[in-house]
């Protein structure tokens, strides 16, 4: 059988932190899988043939507001492919099959793991993708033990589960873990262990670095030591809650400071745009400025928003061209987001209370 799959064409910001390894890793696990059953599989991304008449066409989806990529990929590869079963996976096919189903009535739409997930007991294959890449992705557990209402992974994956090891996973010195709640594996300080004793065929030791912020009420000292130990960098701390949890925070904050992280290598996840007002959120911007660590913020959008026009910039737009809050504007939308990448960038290159002056990263550049 000769499988394609399909990673369409989603917008992914080059710049942003939060997507900087975006993969799609349920296609290169389910490219293995198919592989060891010896099907032809080929991976594409965006709308191009393949080089072959595929049996399958295998599209996956990730944000429900992305939903209009996976649909024109869908149509594409039908009229290109017309005798090939089309059929659509993923974030949103999981989240919202009718709607999937009902823009796209001629494809199959699976929701949930691939084949009750025995292709998550695979590697990842690695060799579909056009470019080697310097890292490698791990999972050492799905699902989440929280239920945020903001998030759809335990509505995709609601058990949680994990494994006990990741020493016969690696293969590369850079690891990526792409877990929704890392810490919370009952194993954690196990593999922690396995990671800082951790040494390549060249005697080097490994660089790791969580994809997903790091639960507060999980992240203890002897904890934060491990992670350093095994040579986490960037360490994120999810801070979802309002303003008034400010001291958790902050005591994380040094917790992972006299572990050997740098302030300014710390980053604060924040969901803006959602329950907590705009003058509250500014003020836990503010406070992670006093206390020099750089924020990732995340835009909310309702969980069956399946469009998002929202453009960057100065010019205003109204509600409906993309989703506001009732508790937020527009304004203030892209006051906060602003405010962001200015304290960011003073923080970055040490101006004075970590606060931004007008120009001062073409200075910096010059300098």
């Amino acid at each position: 059988m000769k499988l394609l799959l399909v990673e369409p064409n989603f917008p992914i910001a080059i710049k942003s932190k939060n997507h900087s390894h975006f993969l799609p890793i349920g296609l290169l696990k389910i490219g293995t899988y198919h592989k060891l059953k010896k099907d032809r599989v080929k991976l594409v991304r965006g709308l191009k043939r393949c080089g072959f008449t595929p049996d399958r066409v295998l599209i996956t989806s990730a944000f429900t507001y992305w939903s209009r990529y996976v649909h024109e990929a869908a149509e594409f590869y039908r009229k290109a492919y017309p005798s090939a079963k089309i059929e659509i996976g993923g974030i949103y096919a999981s989240l919202m099959p009718e709607d999937c189903k009902k823009r796209s009535p001629f494809a199959s739409v699976y929701r949930g793991l691939y084949r009750r997930s025995v292709a998550e007991k695979v590697a990842v294959d690695y060799s579909l993708l056009p470019d080697e890449l310097d890292y490698q992705i791990i999972h050492t557990s799905r699902g989440c033990t929280r239920r945020c209402t903001f998030c759809g992974t335990w509505r995709i994956e609601p058990e949680f589960t994990f494994i006990d090891s990741v020493l016969p996973l690696i293969k590369k010195r850079k690891l990526v873990f792409y877990d929704n709640n890392l810490l919370a594996n009952p194993h954690i300080d196990k593999i922690l262990n396995e990671l800082a004793k951790y040494r390549t065929d060249k005697g080097h030791a490994l660089r790791c670095e969580s994809q997903s912020g790091f639960d507060l009420s999980l992240l203890t000292p002897r904890r934060a030591k491990l992670l350093k130990d095994a040579h986490f960098v960037n360490p994120r701390i999810a801070w979802d809650g309002r303003y008034k949890t400010w001291y958790k925070v902050r005591e994380v904050i040094k917790v992972l400071e006299s572990a050997g992280y740098k302030r300014k290598d710390i980053y604060i996840f924040m969901i803006y745009n959602y329950v907590v007002p705009y003058a509250e959120m500014r003020k836990k911007l503010d406070a992670c400025r006093r206390w020099g660590v750089r924020v990732i913020d995340c835009r909310y959008r309702p969980l069956e928003s399946t469009e998002d026009n929202y453009k960057p910039g100065m010019k205003p737009q109204e509600f409906g061209e993309y989703h506001i809050h009732d508790r937020w504007t527009d304004s203030q939308v892209r006051r906060f987001r602003r405010a962001v990448r200015r304290q960011n960038i003073a923080i970055l290159i040490d101006l004075p209370n970590g606060r931004y002056i007008d120009g001062c990263e073409l200075r910096k550049v010059a300098v």
